[in-house]
């Protein structure tokens, strides 16, 4: 718990000297290529307090940052937390489900494969899901936007709901589960090769170990020496990767929310990107750090739940 918190301190400094040193002049880059007199970025620079010294800008973030308050965002001139917050939902809702869908099939397949080790279904699940796994995720994602929505109709092009649409309650939520379909397809299908292959790697392992030598000789069934006796001592490198994955929940996936406009964290970032808008990227990049080193803190202490050996070590 110590090194979660020096981690997040340390994150919490880097943050600001990322983006309020390194980026010199955000104003001026922000309305680069643009007719605008100096006399309006000078005033803007001075609104956002740019103009101050280094030390007294780091103070007063830290001030406003231990208060939630990230900063105005200089494209929309609202609340980044607020920007935020509006976002984090689309976001958990779209990688979540890909994440517990990826995770629990994945992990399946992996078990499978690992229990007939060298036979065809190992061969095929291996295989499949390496070519997934290979593939960079928006490329995936425009292949199934490309087949499922443009050649063969079947989902929108993008978007949470239908644009236009006054739909409510259950009708609501089933046009945003079409739009959902094919983005969280596409994170599923790109994250089923590392639970897989994590999973049967970790059960090929365990498959050597005495203990299930005495369970087999004890006449158990091998459905019940598998999921009794090797599988839950095999998951534990499955849950830390869960629980990495579920620290990137709040970070979404940027290149898919972009390919599907998908209004979550993802496209914020990529739209702060494009600005730049430094308020929003410093605001996003401290709520991804944290949510990773909350959930990896999460993952060590679930390991004295899981494991009790861990503790003696």
């Amino acid at each position: 718990m110590l090194g979660s918190l020096l981690t997040l301190v340390f994150v919490l400094v880097f943050n600001f000297f990322l983006f309020r040193v390194v980026q010199a002049d955000p104003i001026a880059s922000l309305f680069r290529g643009r007719n605008v007199p100096q006399q309006t970025i000078d005033d803007l620079r001075t609104s956002f307090g740019l103009d101050e010294p280094a030390l007294t800008q780091f103070a007063y973030y830290l001030r406003e940052t231990a208060q939630l308050n990230l900063g105005i965002s200089y494209q929309s001139r609202q609340p980044v937390w607020d920007e935020i917050t509006a976002a984090v939902p689309a976001t958990v809702a779209l990688v979540g489900i890909s994440a517990i869908l990826s995770a629990v099939i994945g992990t399946v397949l992996g078990i499978v494969a690992a229990w007939r080790r060298n036979t065809w279904k190992d061969h095929a699940i291996t295989s499949g899901t390496m070519v997934f796994y290979s593939m960079p995720d928006f490329w995936l994602g425009m292949i199934l936007l490309v087949l499922f929505a443009v050649v063969l109709g079947w989902f929108p092009v993008g978007g949470i709901v239908d644009a236009g649409s006054t739909a409510t309650g259950m009708a609501r939520l089933l046009d945003q589960a079409h739009h959902i379909f094919l983005p969280a397809l596409t994170l599923t299908l790109a994250y089923l090769g590392e639970y897989a292959l994590i999973a049967r790697s970790s059960l090929l392992d365990v498959m050597g170990e005495d203990y299930l030598v005495v369970a087999r000789a004890k006449g158990l069934r091998d459905a019940v020496v598998r999921n009794r006796h090797a599988v839950p001592n095999a998951v534990l490198p499955v849950v830390t990767l869960t629980a990495i994955n579920f620290g990137f929940v709040l970070s979404g996936a940027i290149a898919v929310e972009a390919v599907f406009s998908w209004p979550g964290l993802g496209k914020a970032t990529a739209d702060a990107i494009r600005g730049p808008d430094l308020p929003m990227l410093q605001g996003l990049f401290l709520l991804f750090s944290a949510s990773v080193i909350v959930f990896n803190l999460l993952a060590d202490l679930a390991y004295l739940w899981l494991d009790p050996r861990v503790e003696e070590v």
